[in-house]
């Protein structure tokens, strides 16, 4: 059976933070741990499997090398195992055969750059150009750093022509960013990709990755925080304390029959002026008071 997405198994999204990565691991690694569940077997292969997505992209360092495998992967159609492992050594020489399969150097060009010696022989004088494939990497940055703006470093993998050969390099660049900008938001840094051994060199894609904070994530560019709620004020209604993302702290009203998962949304209290969505979770207690094990207990002789 294939493994899953480590993505997916920590419960965030592939634009998430490295920090948002960690918190959501934290959470999942202590729902699920053997000590909460003893005898468990399911909870126990649940902990594993959240560790193991933890080693994949807990990381900035594992995370990188993960997303640019997965990239080179998808590039070459999952042939060939990880074009960056093994001793750092060149790929593309010829020396060793073609660790990609197919039907030679021409089609594995043809793979990765769009199209290698052959089509170019096909293409007329005026089209344009082979070029090389773009490269996708995030950027983590705080919301204070958004806002303020800067020049922010970051390091990734791309394919280098040297001489007649093609070698893998460590590159890394200083990319500025304006004051004001939103997560999500890509910028393309021209002839900063893979190099072609025939054309020109392609892109950077530098995807900027906003970290939200403890409680917090985006969703389709909507800061959401979490709201912390007994199970008692969901049913019966009252008020909580929350801070928003600003600062400012309120009482918030709970409407009775509050669901979790239920959300409202506050216009203007997000990130720069933008929108927030208060989603209602339940509080989590490690340890209950005897005054509060004894009401549970008579809550659950009258069925509830």
């Amino acid at each position: 059976m294939a493994e899953r997405d480590p993505y997916s198994v920590l419960g965030v999204g592939k634009g998430a933070s490295d920090a948002e990565i960690k918190r959501s691991f934290r959470k999942k690694a202590r729902q699920f741990h053997p000590d909460r569940n003893p005898n468990d077997a399911a909870a126990e292969a649940k902990f594993k499997e959240v560790q193991a997505a933890y080693d994949k992209v807990g990381t900035a360092d594992s995370r990188r090398e993960f997303d640019q495998k997965q990239q080179m992967e998808n590039m070459f159609g999952g042939r060939g195992g990880n074009p960056f492992g093994g001793r750092g050594g060149n790929q593309f020489s010829g020396r060793g055969g073609n660790p990609f399969g197919g039907g030679g150097m021409e089609d594995m060009f043809g793979q990765m750059f769009g199209g290698g010696a052959t089509r170019q022989r096909n293409q007329s004088a005026q089209e344009r150009r082979p070029k090389g494939a773009d490269i996708n990497v995030g950027i983590d940055i705080t919301m204070d750093e958004a806002k303020k703006g800067g020049k922010f470093p970051f390091t990734f993998k791309r394919f280098r022509k040297n001489g007649n050969e093609m070698e893998t390099k460590t590159t890394t660049l200083k990319i500025t960013i304006a004051a004001g900008a939103s997560h999500g938001q890509i910028k393309r840094l021209k002839g900063q990709g893979h190099d072609h051994p025939q054309g020109d060199t392609g892109d950077v894609l530098v995807s900027i990755r906003i970290d939200a904070g403890e409680g917090t994530y985006w969703e389709d560019g909507v800061l959401v925080q979490e709201v912390s709620t007994p199970y008692s004020t969901l049913v019966l209604g009252g008020k909580i304390k929350i801070k928003l993302p600003s600062g400012k702290s309120g009482n918030l009203s709970v409407a009775a029959n509050t669901q979790i998962g239920d959300r409202r949304r506050m216009a203007g209290a997000g990130f720069d002026g933008g929108d927030l969505d208060l989603e209602f979770v339940l509080q989590e207690t490690d340890q209950l008071t005897k005054q509060q094990l004894k009401a549970l207990k008579t809550l659950q002789e009258s069925g509830l």
